[in-house]
């Protein structure tokens, strides 16, 4: 009863106030491809989008076209930030049929839009605070993205200006919710997705001299599809977890975490086109050997570039974290490299919190 045919995530929409000069941003800086284009020129009326490609990893950018868009007044409560989480599936009415079933509100009934290319089908239902997650199915569609997106015509966009840094899958999506929900909403995505919980961190794992946090990871039937969920846990100071559910306006996506085959080279990439990381210090480094043993990578290069590394019973994996990508102290990325690890970082955790500790005693918020 509990299996859910996800297949795998398809896209995730972003709201934010300029898709285009945004879409510049993740292009530049992240090295995606801007392939698709929605809005007045192709006969949308409200909005504008942007689609943007990287290896399997879909983003889409969204921006009101005026005050009458009805997801307009987002912008001002949580500024620039992850609207949807989109999901492919086999039938998309039969998905949200079950859904709704076992529970969950309905945002947008199932819907099949069509054009030249074929049939898109989707269906939304809400997720924590406002984000929602979609199903679609696209078996039938041939088109750059969905029905209203053209192919980016050249000089909007010149894709051959796009440098791919090497990020090739979206390994995990992270929420932040509000104190006390956590175990709601991992029960939300067990009781209505068919999700299993696969690791579970207290505030024993989390926690620093200032602020501590809870983390359940839940993933899908066939693993493609993991959701850490975190929510704050009592401390001395205003945690980094509540510092957003604050500036964010509530719960929502904290980071995506995207994966890499070298993150030293993708690393490198992203530092030459001005992607701003944390920072560890140096004795994180030195204690490091200890803690991991044998790795591949050079030591030195790693502390170079701020990385981190972590190991468990079946190997060992690579971390790094953006600073925040928009004014607010919000939405940010994480860079993977797996050697075999299947976890989380939960040996980085101190360290990546004192890092984000020191950024958020810079903004007076800690």
């Amino acid at each position: 009863m509990h299996d859910f045919p996800l297949r795998k995530i398809d896209h995730v929409r972003f709201f934010v106030g300029n898709a285009r000069q945004s879409a510049f941003f993740y292009r530049n800086a992240f090295g995606f491809e801007v392939v698709a284009y929605a809005g007045l020129e192709t006969r949308v009326k409200r909005e504008a989008g942007y689609v943007l490609k990287q290896g399997d990893i879909t983003f889409v950018l969204t921006s009101p076209l005026g005050a009458d868009h009805p997801e307009s007044q987002r912008l001002v409560t949580h500024g620039d930030g992850v609207m949807d989480i989109a999901m492919e599936v086999p039938d998309v009415p039969a998905a949200y049929a079950e859904a709704v079933k076992r529970g969950a509100a309905g945002v947008r009934e199932p819907q099949a839009l069509d054009d030249e290319h074929g049939v898109f089908e989707t269906a939304s239902i809400l997720a924590y605070g406002d984000t929602t997650y979609s199903f679609v199915n696209r078996d039938r569609y041939r088109g750059p993205f969905a029905p209203g997106y053209l192919p980016i015509e050249k000089g909007r966009y010149d894709a051959k200006t796009a440098k791919p840094v090497g990020l090739a899958a979206i390994d995990h999506l992270v929420a932040n919710v509000e104190e006390g929900k956590m175990d709601e909403w991992v029960e939300f995505h067990r009781r209505v997705l068919g999700f299993t919980q696969l690791q579970h961190f207290d505030d024993r794992d989390i926690s620093t001299e200032y602020s501590a946090l809870m983390s359940k990871v839940v993933q899908s039937g066939t693993g493609r599809i993991k959701f850490p969920i975190n929510e704050p846990a009592k401390a001395k100071r205003k945690s980094q977890i509540e510092e957003y559910l604050h500036f964010y306006g509530g719960p929502g996506v904290q980071h995506i975490a995207l994966i890499t085959g070298d993150i030293i080279k993708t690393v490198k990439a992203m530092r030459d086109h001005d992607v701003s990381f944390l920072r560890v210090p140096q004795s994180y480094y030195d204690a490091l050997p200890e803690r991991v043993g044998p790795i591949r990578e050079d030591l030195a290069q790693l502390a170079d570039l701020g990385i981190l590394v972590d190991k468990d019973d079946e190997g060992y994996m690579l971390q790094i974290f953006t600073k925040p990508v928009a004014d607010r102290p919000t939405l940010f990325f994480e860079v993977i490299q797996r050697r075999g690890s299947t976890s989380f970082g939960k040996g980085n955790f101190k360290a990546l919190f004192e890092a984000i500790e020191r950024e958020q005693d810079k903004r007076g918020t800690l």
